[in-house]
């Protein structure tokens, strides 16, 4: 029998074609938006179907927001709000993470729809955890994914790092708090390395586990290598490449915090020697440094996002272009380029597009070594190529 406490919404006729394929996501102007379904709070579990009676499962409604309906369960008498069903989700992709990363507890282990859970993002750093719920529907059901993760790995430390812009648009405010135990202090382990991190005040969730993959190609080549980290950060790639054997890294960032960061897990990690840290806003400091024949092994050019909306999308590409040309300049015969964009708004062939204008501007030729995203523990839902926000470029350059 229904739910009748779960509110039935229907999809308008002829506009089902994508929910039924599979996608996860109603628009607004794919549902009947009656003066009740406009009523109910944002989050609110409804159970969802076509005007042809077509029962489409369980999703999280919010009226206030274009994509309305993000699907939970295909089920639509899936008993979301009961302990174990959250904690059977959070179950299977743990599994995932432990299957792809055995012995280990350092991962993106919960990646939004792709896990089932849309709009929910969970880094593990071994005992310690943080979580970001991006939609009304995952911030409603905090309290059961709290209890769940309690139960699965009874975490000293789990902090909410809800602060994304993103949760502007479903109408919630940004926070970041503490929702088990004091502080933010957390250690990533990458490599055979510790990076300090700090869940409280980092950036996004304190560690970009997406490249994680890419900072194990880049450091294998590092041998005996001169390295320029340009957007380091806390120093991942520097520091892998310094373990790896590189002669001299210098970390580029704007930030004397994330530099301040970066060598406290140099020295730690017994790689202060190598290590340079250099302060300055990475795209100016990039042509100074070419102005004055500054050359290296290898430079990685990893920035922030240059389109935070779809607007910002032509002048994110004249940057990427820019950025390639400026690192490529700096990039000794015979030496490598890595390049990345991590900007929702950019297409994986643009990105490409623009670093190879920005490397022919820089009359550099070469080839690419590689071309890829983010690493298998941020998958991506068969119907939501665009989650796929990583990009990433290996050149080597003559």
């Amino acid at each position: 029998m229904p739910d009748p406490s779960r509110p039935l919404l229907r999809l308008l006729p002829g506009r089902d074609r994508r929910v039924k394929a599979g996608h996860p996501w109603a628009f607004s102007n794919e549902i009947a938006m009656t003066p009740a379904a406009r009523a109910l709070p944002a989050g609110s579990l409804v159970r969802l179907e076509g005007d042809d009676g077509w029962r489409h499962g369980t999703f999280q409604f919010n009226p206030h927001s274009l994509i309305a309906a993000r699907r939970l369960d295909r089920d639509p008498e899936a008993a979301v709000e009961e302990p174990g069903w959250m904690q059977a989700r959070l179950a299977e992709a743990l599994a995932l993470r432990e299957r792809l990363y055995p012995g280990q507890s350092h991962y993106r282990m919960v990646h939004a729809e792709a896990d089932g859970l849309p709009g929910l993002v969970i880094d593990r750093y071994g005992d310690a955890l943080a979580l970001q719920a991006n939609t009304a529907g995952m911030d409603r059901l905090t309290p059961q994914i709290l209890a769940a993760l309690t139960a699965l790995l009874a975490p000293r430390l789990v902090v909410a790092r809800n602060d994304a812009a993103v949760r502007g648009l479903e109408g919630l405010a940004e926070a970041v708090h503490p929702l088990l135990g004091e502080g933010g202090a957390a250690h990533a382990e990458e490599g055979g390395l510790r990076f300090r991190v700090d869940l409280l005040g980092g950036q996004k969730t304190g560690w970009f586990f997406d490249q994680r993959e890419n900072r194990a190609r880049v450091a294998a080549l590092a041998s005996g290598a001169s390295v320029l980290d340009a957007f380091c950060h806390t120093g991942g790639f520097g520091l892998r490449c310094a373990a790896s054997g590189a002669a001299r890294v210098v970390l580029l960032d704007r930030s004397e915090h994330a530099l301040a960061v970066a060598g406290e897990s140099a020295v730690e990690n017994g790689l202060a020697d190598r290590v340079q840290p250099r302060r300055g806003e990475a795209l100016e400091a990039l042509e100074r440094m070419a102005a004055a024949g500054e050359r290296h092994d290898i430079v990685i050019a990893d920035p922030p996002a240059f389109a935070k909306a779809r607007k910002d999308q032509p002048a994110a590409l004249r940057g990427y272009a820019r950025l390639a040309r400026l690192a490529a300049a700096l990039v000794a015969p015979g030496g490598f380029l890595f390049i990345a964009s991590c900007s929702h708004h950019v297409a994986p062939g643009e990105f490409a597009e623009a670093a190879i204008h920005g490397v022919g501007r820089a009359r550099r030729e070469g080839r690419i070594l590689f071309q890829g995203g983010a690493g298998p523990d941020h998958p991506v839902h068969p119907l939501l190529p665009e989650s796929a926000y990583l990009k990433a470029m290996l050149f080597q350059l003559t």
